[in-house]
């Protein structure tokens, strides 16, 4: 990310397979975020597809869906609002293009491993008779640089994650203010 542009807000795109925990920091770091860099929304890729009614799942309704979530994040963080986005996002070219269009970009990626997202079934998700499951049905491409990289192995609290991810996200920031 380049210096930070003091009259917008920050993109925090939070991104990782489905059960990896993304929403649930998403939640936890958001009175932290507000407090110390504005207002800020905290939005979960479930959030904006009931909202809107969005139901594709094939990759190439992803894709649109995604484009989608680009536009309204750039619109929220260019009226200088901060915006927590929780969402799969498996996409290269997607966050490609936050990078590039979106100032104040902070790609965060929760690393977690399928075969214990699946062990611990919270979102039910890995055992239904679906298709189109990133990870599963959809090759992820994975963010092979992402600015804040957080390993969830499932053995620490989500407090305890959330602490070391706001850690990341202030340090991370303390260098492009």
């Amino acid at each position: 990310m380049k210096k930070m542009n003091k009259k917008k807000g920050i993109l925090f795109w939070i991104t990782g397979l489905s059960g990896s925990g993304k929403t649930t920091l998403g939640n936890k770091i958001k009175k932290d975020i507000t407090k110390i860099y504005g207002p800020t929304l905290m939005i979960s890729g479930d959030d904006i597809r009931s909202l809107f009614n969005l139901r594709g799942y094939d990759y190439k309704e992803r894709l649109k869906i995604l484009k989608k979530y680009n536009k309204f994040a750039k619109y929220v963080t260019n009226q200088k609002i901060n915006m927590i986005f929780a969402v799969v996002g498996m996409v290269e070219s997607i966050r490609k293009w936050n990078r590039k269009y979106i100032d104040n970009y902070v790609e965060i990626y929760i690393k977690s491993e399928l075969k214990k997202i699946k062990n611990l079934n919270k979102k039910k998700i890995y055992h239904k008779n679906t298709n189109n499951i990133i990870g599963v049905d959809i090759k992820a491409e994975y963010p092979s640089r992402p600015d804040i990289k957080i390993i969830n192995s499932f053995n620490k609290s989500p407090d305890m994650l959330a602490k070391h991810l706001l850690n990341k996200i202030n340090y991370f920031l303390s260098k492009k203010l």
